[in-house]
């Protein structure tokens, strides 16, 4: 039911190091979505959340999105063969029957839920053609009861729970002298109704008596049997028979195969697994949970029937800020509002895209379209995202229909829009603790023009002193990022909210003078001050692109 469950379940998720909006968008939209469709919608993130996401999230009760680090198909989207595993007491026999009965070429053998083994029609076949000892049932430690269910027979003396631990098996077809030197303590013997044999087989005190032709047994001999515990099995099988099919008693633990089984588990690629088949013979391979315990087998035309992950992407389009995988899922709407970019889908998609300033504007328009009241959680989530986007209204991506929303929004959920603005910018920018990568990463986008690929970082505060802080961590690390991520160049915005003005940090061969070119400011400025700016997306991106290009 899990499996099935999870086949059905749609991620909505926004871009790599989210923001307040990718979030908040992400996981509005999947709550308005299960309710519009009946079908379970949930939201994910593709990074770590910024302190100002974690404080927001905090703020209204709710629980942060699991990681969704990779979208390429895994076990997990492929429908398994449930097999219902076997104890390694059942015999050849059963095995064997379930196989022809299921058209199966291997079986599971477990312990309660964990996989022990595998029996397969290659290990039944080695238990016919390769043994040839007349002790085997005893080495392999049978159960008499597996004895007589094999042989179609019944015990009628004897402990039936109990096992053959020594001696061979025997047929009696022979002279009471022949008898007497063949036949030793502990074996198991087969005969037919001859009394004497009967007796003599009492009398050498062997293990176990199987009586073919469903012949009679005297009270006497029966009586003498359990006073001397041994076990009587009869048969309604001639003595030939009885020989032929008595190795199918054998416990298959005897011949499961327990060393160099190849598993997988329900997160592992199957990229990753195609590769891992390609190598081996196994037609058949089992799945385990991360406790061991046997969930299904996968075989590789299964493999052929695997269901791409079903996505919702928000506040993103473009490929390199998409989860991991993206290529190999089925992409079934965008919801976005910054430029269109490189995001290709296997068919028809849902998209929807607005010049506003938040996704957040976004989703509760489609909420008002589809007459669904919002509660007042989910609308405090909206507007935070929204404050965070416009920087309260300030950033110049913000539009009419994004501080009318926000009001609404904030009427909604009751909130105050100045109080918990400046909470989540102070949240924002509280970053001690925090290493020169990690504060670079909280915010950040990747962009290619033509050859050339950068990054914009970004981090929005109301304290120039702190900002100055966070320079003085950032200045000398910024150089040795970008050469690890391998960046044409790197730029980073530390944005004063109060002032609406933006100190930018270059990094790479350039990238200062392509700034400097960008903004018409004087080459010999010992800081690169932007006033006015405190968007990337509106006001950075686009002049440095432009730079770029010519």
């Amino acid at each position: 039911m899990e499996q099935n469950a999870n086949k059905n379940k749609i991620y909505v998720v926004g871009h790599k190091n989210p923001d307040t909006d990718s979030i908040c968008s992400a996981i509005v939209y999947a709550n308005l979505k299960t309710k519009l469709t009946g079908q379970p919608h949930v939201a994910r993130r593709a990074g770590q959340l910024n302190e100002e996401t974690q404080y927001v999230l905090e703020h209204f009760g709710v629980k942060a999105p699991q990681l969704l680090l990779d979208l390429r198909v895994q076990v997990k989207d492929v429908e398994l063969r449930k097999t219902a595993g076997l104890k390694g007491s059942e015999s050849i026999k059963t095995a064997w029957s379930i196989m022809r009965e299921q058209n199966l070429k291997a079986l599971p053998v477990t312990r309660g839920e964990k996989l022990e083994g595998m029996i397969t029609v290659g290990d039944i076949a080695t238990s016919y053609m390769d043994v040839y000892d007349s002790d085997i049932l005893s080495r392999a430690r049978t159960q008499y009861r597996n004895i007589a269910s094999t042989i179609d027979g019944r015990v009628i003396a004897g402990n039936e729970h109990s096992y053959l631990l020594s001696g061979k098996v025997a047929i009696v077809a022979s002279s009471r002298q022949l008898m007497s030197e063949f036949i030793e303590e502990d074996d198991l013997v087969i005969l037919g109704d001859r009394i004497e044999a009967q007796q003599l087989a009492v009398d050498l005190n062997v293990s176990c008596m199987v009586v073919c032709g469903n012949a009679a047994i005297s009270e006497d001999i029966l009586k003498q049997a359990k006073e001397k515990e041994i076990v009587i099995i009869t048969s309604p099988h001639d003595t030939f028979t009885v020989a032929r099919l008595v190795n199918q008693s054998i416990p298959i633990r005897h011949f499961m195969t327990k060393e160099g089984i190849v598993s997988f588990h329900m997160k592992d690629y199957v990229d990753d697994v195609k590769e891992v088949m390609a190598r081996k013979k196994f037609r058949d391979f089992p799945v385990l949970d991360n406790k061991g315990n046997f969930l299904g087998f996968l075989t590789r035309r299964r493999l052929l029937n695997s269901r791409r992950k079903q996505v919702i992407l928000v506040d993103h389009n473009e490929k390199n800020q998409a989860v991991d995988g993206i290529e190999q899922a089925d992409v079934l709407e965008i919801i976005d509002h910054h430029r269109l970019s490189s995001i290709e889908t296997m068919g028809p998609v849902f998209f929807r895209n607005q010049p506003v300033g938040c996704t957040a504007t976004i989703i509760y328009q489609i909420y008002q379209e589809n007459g669904v009241e919002i509660e007042p959680i989910m609308a405090g989530l909206l507007c935070s995202a929204i404050i965070s986007d416009t920087l309260l209204f300030r950033s110049p991506t913000c539009t009419p229909l994004d501080e009318l929303t926000a009001r609404k929004l904030a009427e909604i959920a009751t909130i105050d829009m100045d109080s918990l603005a400046q909470a989540m910018f102070k949240a924002g920018s509280n970053l001690k603790g925090k290493t020169a990568e990690e504060i670079c990463f909280l915010d950040f986008k990747q962009f290619t023009v033509a050859d050339t690929v950068f990054g914009v970082g970004q981090v929005s505060s109301m304290s120039e002193e702190e900002l100055q802080e966070i320079k003085g961590k950032l200045l000398p690390q910024l150089e040795k990022i970008r050469r690890n991520h391998r960046l044409n160049m790197i730029f980073f915005m530390l944005t004063n909210i109060v002032n609406e003005s933006t100190e930018l940090l270059c990094f790479g061969p350039e990238s200062r003078e392509k700034a400097i070119g960008a903004f018409d400011l004087a080459f010999d400025v010992k800081s690169l001050q932007l006033k006015g700016v405190v968007s990337r997306k509106k006001q950075l991106v686009p002049a440095l692109v432009e730079a770029l290009q010519q």
